[in-house]
């Protein structure tokens, strides 16, 4: 169980943050949300294939009351004309698996009939 404890303890000034406008950059998560503490680190999501932001990232809090006050200063909030999402950021076991065959599975493709 200390395990358990151990990983919420890390987990607790981490941030997942939704709804990150597609234009905005890690020095604007950053100074964002300095305003409610010492922010450690910030990253935005990007597609692998386009590079492109996916509209969410994680930012990490010094500490996790800082957290908390991003969390009530930002949570609903908008930023640049978009809604962002803030909450506590789930250890990774916690989250659901991903579903694999975004692209329709393993049988679509070009040319693969007739075999």
């Amino acid at each position: 169980m200390d395990n358990q404890q151990d990983s919420a303890s890390v987990q607790g000034n981490k941030l997942y943050v939704g709804g990150i406008p597609y234009r905005s950059t890690e020095d604007d998560l950053k100074t964002a949300f300095s305003e409610a503490g010492n922010v450690v680190s910030a990253s935005i999501i990007s597609d692998r294939m386009t590079g492109r932001s996916r509209g969410f990232g994680f930012v990490e809090m010094a500490t996790e009351a800082e957290a908390q006050a991003a969390i009530d200063r930002w949570d609903g909030k908008e930023m640049d004309g978009r809604t962002l999402s803030v909450s506590f950021a789930r250890p990774q076991g916690d989250r659901p698996p991903r579903r694999e065959g975004g692209f329709g599975g393993g049988n679509g493709g070009y040319g693969r009939g007739g075999y």
